[in-house]
């Protein structure tokens, strides 16, 4: 169980730093995002040890940066400027 969890916690670190180092302009601060990748992952870790029992630990680190990833994708924001059409052109 202390192996999953460091595991995921290390994943979680690297999808959160490979996200903020990718899209800069769409996510907040590094402060946020780093420590939200890895509470995300650790939370996946917890649900799906909880779920699966202790025997699959690659399934996981799956459901591990599955959660992360979820959870990174909440911070995300719009690309361009939203364009606003008026209903009395």
């Amino acid at each position: 169980m202390l192996l999953e969890a460091l595991s995921a916690a290390i994943l979680g670190l690297a999808l959160a730093w490979a996200a903020a180092h990718r899209l800069p302009h769409r996510l907040p601060a590094r402060l946020l995002v780093l420590p939200t990748g890895v509470a995300g992952a650790l939370f996946g870790a917890f649900v799906t040890h909880t779920a699966l029992g202790a025997g699959g630990f690659l399934l996981v680190l799956l459901g591990s940066a599955t959660l992360c990833a979820a959870s990174l994708s909440l911070l995300l924001r719009p690309a361009g400027r939203l364009r606003r059409s008026s209903a009395t052109v």
